[in-house]
């Protein structure tokens, strides 16, 4: 693997000399399975074989001895460099850790770490008990997650150790707090649930001394109240314009916008798309597991497939896995939801569009109200963008925008004849 980066033999003999050689070469080949650039291999090899000297001479003699060494090695490279900035330190630190991962067991290091989940040393149990008793599905309980580490954060910054400080007031303050900050009703309302949950099962649990779940009333929230976020074809337009299709990156996101606003996908469906969805015989384009639980098979259009085969030619890197979209630079990781969302947040500001919480549903709300507004059937358009429930179509019914306009534009007495 090393001759693919390296040109001349001496380099590549110096290298596999080094007392962990074997270990330079395996973090090599898995930056090359990952999509790093050929500038950032040729780079850190040369660091990693001084520190595996600097680490010999300071008397490690056996790869799980280099760790203690990390340190002792970037404080030596900032005093030689005179350089202090944590970019600096990050460039020197992060290749050494990320080879350590690799050769020595259980190291972690300094690096990115998987936050732990909230609660979870003074309730150990709770996401078990959500995933066994109540048989939560695994998206659910990173929205529990995602709810209950704002909780902890906000306990922690009003100084409340522990579960059992916990009072009414608290909670209230802290629902008051959220709802002062711009959320939305539903957020709001999902988050009081997830709370109600989970303090019956720390009063279950012993962690409170009252069962505080019935302080957790949700606040009202009603079907209809209010406005889908979409936006109108003219600026659909405008926020496709904005994309660069000669970069891959400019691929990808041109055949991510095209499917949401073409089929009304969620952010997690274009997300979760694979080689496999893609009939191309039968010009067909499958979404297996949608929200409802149910699959829905599309009929592939001219402008989706021209698209996706733009990016799968001269934009998707060489991966051996079957999904299809995946991040334009290393490491060369499938493409997530919130990655879906925040292309399209980025398309909808770049073009200037003024829309509440832009992201990938603006799309997809454009698109439902695309086909209202051509007056199909609100039960066919739900079964189209995979919706639980015609009730959930509804909403896009609720106003008739062009009857209004005209009421607008004239004096309105033809609406009262």
């Amino acid at each position: 693997m090393l001759e693919k980066y390296f040109v001349r033999p001496g380099t590549v003999d110096r290298v596999r000399a080094s007392w962990i050689g074997a270990e330079i070469e395996r973090y090599v080949a898995s930056l090359d399975e990952r999509g790093y650039s050929w500038k950032s291999v040729v780079r850190r090899v040369p660091l990693l074989v001084e520190f595996g000297e600097f680490a010999r001479a300071r008397g490690a003699g056996a790869v799980a001895d280099l760790p203690v060494h990390v340190d002792a090695f970037v404080a030596e490279r900032q005093r030689r460099t005179r350089r202090r900035d944590e970019r600096f330190v990050t460039e020197v630190r992060g290749p050494v850790e990320q080879m350590l991962r690799l050769a020595v067991p259980g190291f972690v290091g300094r690096g990115r770490r998987r936050r732990p989940r909230p609660f979870a040393e003074e309730l150990a149990g709770f996401y078990e008990y959500l995933a066994v008793e109540r048989g939560v599905a695994p998206r659910t309980i990173e929205s529990y997650e995602h709810h209950l580490t704002r909780f902890e954060s906000y306990l922690a910054r009003i100084g409340v150790a522990s579960l059992s400080e916990l009072s009414p007031a608290i909670l209230t303050a802290f629902v008051a707090e959220r709802a002062a900050s711009g959320l939305g009703k539903a957020t709001i309302r999902d988050g009081c649930g997830v709370l109600r949950v989970f303090l019956r099962y720390a009063h279950r649990e012993g962690a409170t001394t009252t069962d505080l779940s019935g302080v957790m009333d949700r606040p009202q929230f009603y079907r209809l109240s209010s406005i889908p976020r979409s936006i109108t074809w003219e600026e659909v337009g405008r926020v496709l314009a904005g994309v660069d299709r000669r970069t891959p990156a400019g691929r990808r996101d041109w055949a991510i916008l095209l499917l949401l606003v073409t089929y009304g996908l969620r952010g997690r469906e274009v997300a979760a798309l694979t080689l496999d969805d893609i009939d191309w015989k039968r010009e067909r384009l499958a979404i297996p597991e949608r929200k409802a639980g149910h699959s829905t098979a599309f009929p592939l259009s001219a402008s989706v497939g021209d698209a996706l085969v733009d990016y799968l030619r001269a934009g998707r890197p060489q991966t051996g896995s079957r999904r299809v979209f995946f991040r334009a630079v290393a490491p060369v990781e499938p493409f997530t939801p919130a990655a879906v969302s925040a292309r399209a947040r980025h398309y909808l500001i770049k073009a200037g569009i003024d829309v509440p919480r832009p992201g990938s549903h603006t799309l997809r709300h454009t698109c439902v109200q695309r086909l209202v507004d051509a007056d199909f059937a609100l039960k066919t358009i739900g079964d189209f963008v995979g919706h639980r429930s015609a009730k959930s179509t509804e909403i896009y019914a609720k106003i008739a925008v062009e009857p209004l306009r005209e009421v607008a534009l004239g004096d309105g007495e033809e609406v009262l004849a």
